[in-house]
């Protein structure tokens, strides 16, 4: 009874600890001092995927690893790189998980397929749903 009830306090437990008690980044939370390039990470922000959230990008999620991603985005913009080599290195350390719009490929081919194939779907029930209430 005291084992179950341990591990029932260690599972309630967990969200408190999910998040760790460091302090945040340097640049989680504050912005570059060059406009131009604070533009440019909050572009690249936008269009990346927290890996710890659902579905939320790293402009708005609190986690703390999205603080970390946005942190990293801001001095890699900050030291000169490019947008597209910061995603293309985040792509090749998370996966393609990491980015809204994957590349089309053999795993992700039915993500780019399925709404133009439920368009076809949804036109042809439209279709016969119109014949039957001409006749």
């Amino acid at each position: 009874m005291k084992r179950a009830l341990f591990l029932a306090m260690l599972v309630a437990a967990a969200p408190a600890t999910a998040d760790p008690s460091t302090p945040p980044a340097a640049l989680a939370y504050t912005q570059l001092r060059d406009p131009a390039q604070e533009a440019q990470a909050r572009d690249l922000m936008a269009t990346l995927r927290c890996v710890v959230c659902q579905g939320q990008s790293i402009a708005d999620s609190d986690a703390s690893m999205a603080g970390d991603m946005r942190a990293l985005v801001r001095s890699r913009i900050a030291a000169g790189e490019k947008p597209d080599a910061i995603r293309a290195w985040l792509v090749e350390r998370y996966g393609d998980y990491v980015t809204y719009d994957p590349p089309f490929g053999a795993a992700t081919w039915p993500l780019w397929l399925a709404p133009i194939a439920l368009l076809v779907v949804g036109a042809l029930i439209a279709r016969s749903s119109f014949r039957r209430r001409a006749r």
